[in-house]
């Protein structure tokens, strides 16, 4: 049996995962067209660079919106105190997702 709590916990943990991940390529990308620029890189190497720039900036707000989604569907799973998970360790991981995830995406918790 598939444990509904155990699944929302894991894709909060993903998704958050995921843009930490896009964030962080991001900053790298913008490090490496300063310093293409500053090499006096091909003006097209550089157009190519920044399209894979702008990709990953159109990206994040999708995921973003992914990531509040699942918090929220979590946090409404987690409200729901069902007796099925009362003391269980799913229920304190995925209270804990929701205390580090939360802050972090700007959701003040509860």
């Amino acid at each position: 049996m598939s444990n509904p709590l155990k699944i929302k916990t894991g894709v909060v943990k993903r998704y958050f995962k995921e843009e930490k991940s896009y964030h962080k390529e991001v900053e790298d990308q913008e490090k490496r067209i300063e310093r293409l620029t500053a090499e006096g890189a091909d003006p097209s190497v550089l157009n190519k660079e920044r399209e894979v720039l702008e990709e990953s900036l159109r990206i994040i707000p999708d995921v973003q919106s992914r990531l509040k989604a699942a918090y929220e569907e979590l946090r409404n799973l987690v409200d729901q105190k069902d007796p099925r998970y009362v003391g269980t360790s799913e229920l304190e991981e995925a209270e804990s997702v929701l205390e580090e995830v939360g802050p972090k995406i700007g959701i003040q918790d509860k």
